[in-house]
């Protein structure tokens, strides 16, 4: 879907989410503690947004909130996001993406 192209390609980090979904608040907190800004879309608040999410279940988004994309391309989810955190390799990619400088 073209539009989620574009919309992922506007920011360094890119969230999906659904304003009552607790995963989804956990990984804005995280990018917020790590005093990263990204672009977020409330899927249940916007238009199309049930038409995005059948996109990211389609290009394999499981649950399909949280959707994180760093530098353009699908980072994962909850689990994958937290991962990368705990493995310290989060960081790393959230500067080489421009997200962060330090």
């Amino acid at each position: 879907m073209e539009s989620v192209r574009r919309m992922v390609g506007e920011k360094p980090v890119v969230i999906f989410s659904k304003s009552s979904c607790c995963m989804s608040y956990s990984i804005k907190s995280l990018f917020s503690d790590l005093a990263v800004y990204p672009a977020v879309y409330e899927l249940d608040e916007i238009p199309r947004g049930r038409e995005i999410e059948q996109f990211l279940s389609r290009i394999g988004c499981n649950p399909t909130v949280p959707a994180v994309f760093i530098g353009g391309e699908l980072v994962g989810g909850e689990n994958e996001v937290i991962g990368l955190h705990l493995q310290g390799s989060l960081k790393p990619k959230l500067k080489k993406a421009g997200a962060i400088w330090v």
